[in-house]
Formats: structure tokens, sequence, C-alpha cells
């Protein structure tokens, strides 16, 4: 019989988040089930409660930073046991045959990944419903395993803001020696930094806030620039061999791929409302190259997670009660939070 647990959905793109019951199913053979002890917010999980990108599903329970401890396992469960500590991210399915999905990057599944929340289920059964709940239910292949060497609140935005930033760093090789540039200090830059430094590159921040130096040298970053500083800008003219760019509001590509030096590659993680032109001399003059990147594969993430074991990384945090997530969102609106919000589920 499925198991009713609490959660807080918005009902409509008009309406706050509130409290709502919703039934998990039990567990099958090879589901583990979680009790959430915390949840991040990220900037999508606004996104989708107020339909901004016209695709929500009405109610939605939003939360794809997820962690907590092991309650449950189906009788075919191997790789965990009631007490583990265990999280869940951007994915809880998608199909397991296509290239993608054999090659470990399951969130390019060629037949439709299947996200944490808002997702329809592979077998028909549903919508899923993501964090902001007491408990989930998850087939193993996606579920993590969390180090207990790690602050178990502060490992949670690792699911999404931690993956999005580690995987394009890891496949573009960064490493000891690189020129690495973070455009963007918020919940996605400040862990590119984080990343970037504990790979061994020299990291330099990039904002157009000059109130964002202090916390840049905070996390990490060997160097900070002020882009709205001409001099400062025109210092790094073919400067990186790679930048990460977190931003998501409106910005003009070709001024920063103008920091690049020859073969040097500018990746996107951040997701601006309107398209923007690129010239194609900016790519041209240099051999630039353009990209981007979407979360990690489950096994990249495990290794992110194992990385951060390592190096002990964790995010920054801002702990609120469940039932301050709408004041949260506010917030998030403004740019007040340093780096990300975690949900208390203890305070349901």
């Amino acid at each position: 019989m499925p198991t009713t647990t609490k959660s807080y959905a918005a009902q409509s793109a008009t309406t706050p988040l509130e409290p709502w019951n919703l039934e998990r199913r039990d567990c099958k053979p090879h589901d583990v089930q979680i009790e959430i002890l915390y949840c991040g917010v990220c900037h999508s999980d606004l996104h989708f409660a107020r339909n901004e990108w016209g695709m929500t599903i009405f109610p939605v329970v939003p939360g794809h930073e997820i962690v907590g401890k092991v309650t449950a396992v189906g009788d075919h469960v191997k790789g965990f046991k009631v007490g583990d500590l265990a999280g869940i991210g951007c994915l809880v399915d998608s199909c397991r045959e296509c290239d993608n999905c054999k090659e470990g990057l399951e969130q390019y599944c060629s037949n439709g990944a299947v996200f944490s929340y808002n997702g329809q289920e592979r077998d028909g059964s549903g919508i899923t419903y993501g964090g902001y709940s007491k408990s989930i239910v998850c087939h193993e292949d996606f579920v993590l395993h969390i180090s207990e060497k790690l602050d178990l609140a502060a490992t949670a935005p690792l699911l999404c803001a931690g993956i999005t930033t580690y995987s394009p760093l890891r496949h573009w090789k960064v490493s000891k020696g690189m020129k690495v540039g973070i455009l963007g200090l918020g919940g996605l830059g400040h862990m590119g930094v984080k990343f970037a430094v504990a790979m061994g590159a020299e990291v330099t921040m990039l904002s157009h806030s000059p109130s964002k130096e202090k916390d840049a040298k905070k996390l990490g970053a060997h160097k900070f620039v002020l882009t709205s500083d001409p001099e400062q800008a025109k210092a790094v003219t073919g400067y990186f061999d790679f930048i990460l760019d977190t931003v998501s509001a409106e910005h003009d590509y070709n001024f920063y791929l103008n920091m690049l030096r020859t073969n040097g590659k500018m990746v996107l993680v951040g997701v601006p409302p309107m398209p923007t032109p690129i010239h194609s001399t900016s790519l041209i003059f240099g051999r630039k190259s353009l990209g981007g990147s979407l979360i990690g594969g489950i096994p990249e993430t495990q290794e992110m997670l194992d990385f951060c074991a390592e190096h002990n990384i964790v995010s920054e945090v801002e702990m609120i009660r469940m039932d301050q997530i709408n004041e949260a969102y506010e917030r998030m609106l403004k740019g007040d939070v340093r780096y990300r919000f975690v949900i208390d589920m203890a305070s349901f």
C-alpha cells in the first residue's frame, strides 16, 4: 500500500507553496526508501513552482538536492542497507538502454531521463514528486552514497549545484597549471571556485559586483576581476584556458570569449532567459570553443561526492524551516543568499 508523507507543494503558478500530503509507493524489489533530513533549494525549483518554463504539472513538489537516511530497502537491493546515509539528485530513472545511459550519462538519456520532480514515471504510474517532503522512494541505481565525513546539510546542494559545476570541469580536464575563470559567484559559482581550486588550477573570480571579492578570496579564488571595470577586463584579454559561466541573467558571451587564450573553452551551466548573439569572430580568431553542460550522470555524481569527501568540500549554506520556503524564494530572486538555502526537514 502507498504511504502518505508530508510535503510542501505549489498547486498553481500563482499560489504559494503550502502543506500537502502525497503518496509514496512501497518499496519494490530494487527500491530504496529514504527519510529526507535536508533538501537544498535550487533556482529551478522556483522556475517550476511558478511555471516560468511553461512545463509544470501541478501540484508540484520541488526539490532535487536530497539527503537523508535509508529506512527501508527492497528484497533485491544490495548496495544499501537501513541506516546508511544516502542522497538523490536531479535524476530518478532513465531508459538504461541508449548509448548515453550505457556510458553513465543518464542526464542525456535519448529516450528521456526521469527527473526527481515534475517527471513522468517510465511505467506510467504517475508524476514524480521531489524533496520538499519527509520521505522518498527511488530505484537503487539512482541513489547515491554519502560519506559520514561530510556535514550532511551542507552536502545537499552538491546533488545539483555541485555536480553541475564538477562535471564540466572534469570533462574538459581542468588540472594543475591551467588558468580558470569562474563567471558569477552564486550557488553554482561558489562550488565552481572550490572544485577548480581543488583540481589545482589558478582560479579567478569574474564578477561585476565589487562586494564579491572578499567572499571569492575566502572560498579560495586566487584572483578577482571586476568585469565592470574596463581596465581590469582588458588585463585578462586572451588569459584563460577555461571559463565556467554560471550566470543565468542576460550577458554578452562575446565579452568573455575575448578573455580566452588560443584553444580556450567557455562552458555554460547558467540558463539566461533569452538567446544571446554570438559573433563568429569571437570563436574563429583563436580557435575557441563555446559549450554547455547539464548536471552529471550517476557514476560521475558519485565520483563528485567521493571527491568532496577526500577534499572536505561542501556548500556554503543557510538553513531554513520548511515554512520559510516562500520567503526564501523572494530572497533568492534578490540574490540574498550565501550561497544556498537548505531546508531542515525536522522543521515539519
